[in-house]
């Protein structure tokens, strides 16, 4: 009878088209690999915007005191939020990244070929993902913010850590963006989040891709190639985009910190005024907080992604695409 199924189960699977199918591996891939580093991403986004409370705070210490606040769920506070936007987020990503790089090549545009075409669709992809899901990224943000015991700072002071009241659930963090600064509200920080997905997802895709093709035709589909070859590409992606993620995470957060001296909570006008400010008034190296943890997370993040986005290729009988020649 299991194997009956399993053989249903499969004529089913040959019956989607093939985005259908690279959408399924593409959500599957996002949703397991923010899961498994739910935790560290978490504490990075404190040391991003978190600054008087985390800044002396290492990760073991930062780890201690999540947990003593807020428990050992607390780890995984704002990744349901993470998870939904994930989903669809890397389902788009990944899928559109095929759609874009096989229009390129089917129209021949003037972009050369090989890597330079793996780097134009997967900025593209990028921006497309993000476009479509930044909502739940900023819910996802300001979740992870808060922590339970907001009667005192981490170093045992009196000032409460948010100007508002924490928010219980995505639906009221979204509501409560809307009603303060309307549509916009919910894309408060996506100029930075474009600004530095282009690069990072253009990347990302460009190294993978160029590390497959020094790979034997023979391991193309083995995992222990998958795993080194999607680190690799994550790790050097990051790490020329991170100062622009940092602003991102501190401009979704600003309606939960104290007034400015103007009564104002919007502490940056734009990226580069964020930038500037932060550097200015935290210091430069505030751009890279969270760095070494991202560098940990990373790693295992978007290889465990692109391993399990390739294993459901293969599950799903997504046939192979063309591959582009090199320059």
């Amino acid at each position: 009878m299991v194997s009956s199924q399993g053989s249903d189960v499969m004529s089913l699977v040959d019956t989607l088209p093939v985005l259908a199918k690279t959408l399924i591996a593409g959500g599957a891939a996002g949703a397991v690999a923010k899961s498994a580093v739910a935790p560290l991403e978490r504490i990075k986004i404190l040391l991003q915007t978190r600054t008087n409370d985390f800044r002396s705070l290492g990760l073991t210490h930062s780890l201690k005191k999540v947990l003593q606040c807020d428990g050992p769920l607390g780890f995984y506070k704002g990744n349901g939020a993470s998870v939904i936007r994930i989903i669809p987020y890397a389902a788009l990503h990944y899928m559109t990244y095929e759609v874009y790089r096989d229009w390129i090549l089917e129209n021949n545009l003037p972009l050369g070929s090989g890597p330079v075409v793996d780097l134009v669709a997967g900025s593209a992809a990028g921006g497309t993902a993000v476009l479509c899901t930044y909502p739940l990224d900023l819910a996802r943000t300001k979740l992870a913010y808060q922590v339970s015991d907001t009667g005192q700072s981490f170093r045992g002071g009196t000032i409460g850590f948010y100007r508002q009241p924490a928010c219980s659930g995505i639906r009221e963090v979204l509501t409560m963006a809307y009603k303060e600064g309307g549509p916009r509200g919910l894309y408060r920080g996506i100029g930075p989040t474009l600004i530095g997905i282009l690069p990072y997802a253009g990347l990302k895709f460009y190294i993978y891709e160029e590390l497959k093709r020094h790979v034997p035709e023979e391991h193309q589909n083995s995992v222990r190639m998958h795993l080194p070859c999607g680190a690799l590409a994550g790790l050097f992606g990051q790490t020329l985009t991170y100062p622009l993620d940092v602003v991102r995470r501190q401009m979704q957060v600003e309606n939960l910190l104290p007034m400015t001296g103007d009564g104002s909570n919007k502490r940056y006008k734009n990226t580069f005024d964020g930038l500037n400010t932060i550097v200015r008034t935290q210091g430069w190296r505030q751009l890279f907080a969270g760095l070494s943890i991202n560098y940990i997370k990373i790693v295992p993040s978007v290889a465990i992604g692109f391993a399990v986005y390739e294993s459901m290729k293969s599950w799903l009988r997504i046939p192979p695409r063309e591959r582009s020649k090199p320059a």
